[in-house]
Formats: C-alpha cells, sequence, structure tokens
C-alpha cells in the first residue's frame, strides 16, 4: 500500500505557474511548495517586489517575468528556464487578464488582448513543453478555467470564449499526448475570496445574495481550494484522472 505523503506529495517535481505571484496563481504556488515541488512563478511584472517575495517563501522558489502572449518568445524563455532551474514536470496555464464590455462596445483588439494572453500564450507554453515532457515520458498540464467555461455572464464574451476554448485544449491535448506519459486537466474555480471578487462585490448586495443563492454551500471559497485541487490533480493520487475540467465551486454548477 502506498503511502499517503508519497500519492499526494510531489517531492522532486517541478512546477511553472503562470501568473503565480498573485491572487489564485500564489495560492497555487504556496501549495506547491507545501507539496514539496519547486516553483517557478511567472508574472509579466518586471519589479524586484516579485523576486522578494519569491525569497521569502524559501528554497526552491524563483521568480521569472515574461509576457505569456508574447509567443515569439516562448521556446527560448522554456529552453533558458530548463537551462538554469530545471526540467520543469507541472505546467499551470493560470495566466490571465479581462474585459469587461458589452459585446457592442468590445472591439477587435480587446478581443484579441484577452485571446492572446488566455489561448494563444497557454497554447505557446504547451507546445514548447510538451517536446520535453515526451522525451522525459512524464508530465502534468493543468489549465484554469471558469464557471465562464460553463454558463453564461454577461459582458465578458472575450473571457468566456478564452476559458471556453481550454475545455478544447484539455480534451484534444489529453487525447494527443497520453500516450507519452502527460497528462492534461483543467479547474474551474467558482466564486473564490480574492480582492478581485471583493472589489466585484462591493456596493452589490443584489450581486453577491445572487451568487451565493445558487452555491448549494452558501458561502465563497478560499485560493487554498484551488491551489490544493491543482496539487491533487499534479499527484501520483490523480495517475488515472486525465482530460477532465474539476469544477472547485461549492456546487454553483449543480446548484438551484
Amino acid at each position: 500500500m502506498e503511502t499517503m505523503q508519497r500519492m499526494f506529495g510531489l517531492e522532486g517535481e517541478r512546477v511553472l505557474i503562470t501568473g503565480g505571484a498573485t491572487g489564485l496563481g500564489l495560492a497555487m504556488s504556496e501549495c506547491f511548495l507545501a507539496a514539496g515541488a519547486e516553483v517557478i512563478m511567472v508574472g509579466s511584472d518586471t519589479g524586484a517586489e516579485r523576486t522578494k517575495l519569491a525569497e521569502q517563501m524559501g528554497k526552491g522558489v524563483y521568480y521569472r517575468s515574461f509576457n505569456v502572449a508574447d509567443t515569439k518568445q516562448t521556446g527560448r524563455f522554456i529552453e533558458e528556464l530548463e537551462e538554469t532551474v530545471g526540467p520543469i514536470s507541472i505546467l499551470v496555464n493560470n495566466a490571465g487578464n479581462h474585459c469587461k464590455k458589452p459585446v457592442e462596445e468590445m472591439s477587435d483588439e480587446d478581443f484579441r488582448s484577452v485571446m492572446d494572453v488566455h489561448v494563444m500564450g497557454a497554447f505557446s507554453l504547451c507546445r514548447a513543453l510538451i517536446p520535453r515532457m515526451k522525451e522525459r515520458g512524464r508530465g502534468s498540464i493543468i489549465f484554469q478555467a471558469s464557471m465562464t467555461s460553463f454558463i453564461g455572464q454577461p459582458y465578458v464574451v472575450a473571457y468566456s470564449s478564452a476559458k471556453s476554448a481550454y475545455l478544447g485544449m484539455v480534451r484534444t491535448l489529453a487525447s494527443e499526448t497520453s500516450e507519452y506519459g502527460i497528462r492534461v486537466n483543467g479547474i474551474a474555480p467558482g466564486w473564490i475570496e480574492t480582492p478581485m471578487l471583493h472589489k466585484a462585490l462591493h456596493g452589490d448586495e443584489q450581486r453577491k445574495q445572487k451568487i451565493l443563492g445558487r452555491t448549494p454551500m452558501k458561502t465563497f471559497g478560499k485560493p487554498q481550494d484551488i491551489g490544493w485541487a491543482a496539487v491533487y490533480l499534479a499527484s501520483p493520487a490523480a495517475a488515472f484522472v486525465n482530460g477532465t475540467v474539476l469544477p472547485v465551486d461549492g456546487g454553483a454548477l449543480i446548484g438551484f
């Protein structure tokens, strides 16, 4: 019988988390670190503050500045990372941006900017890392999907289109890479207590009650709920979990 530590631990693994120094990405970074993995947090911020954060988190945590939408540089970025830090066995596509406008006010540039970060950025990282994972015969890729991958919400057509694209990417990449020891899954967070959520709900009690009303657990999630879900999907305990997107939402998708 395997031990709990071996099945859920990530000793010897190295994870790259885009958007890994803020919000849900930071929570995932902390949980992966607690599970024993080395963590590479990637963000577009070039300031020393992020590097200092990585140092404060402890040994085996790194911060690298990179714009995931700059897909012409992705291959070189991954090559340099593996040369300087080491082989990457887990990729978490978490980086994102947003544009909240009615469809008639959303320009081509607005729509494209969201797709470039979420879809093209994630695709480019997968394209760069999958051949390396194939050579090593193992790997785990996780996409940060969304409630908008499944349900309609107004004024976020670019975001919902991007997050819905993740469903297809998860299924197709899982089908294409599984024989090489690579698993591909996703997480669809529900409404999680973050500064972004608090800002969105500030002064809007009606919207808050609407969210809680469709969530059977009648509460918001914690960032660590997403972090531990990601750790599970990347761990040996999830060895037969592949090509799926896990809602972590307190039941919101099935709530009445």
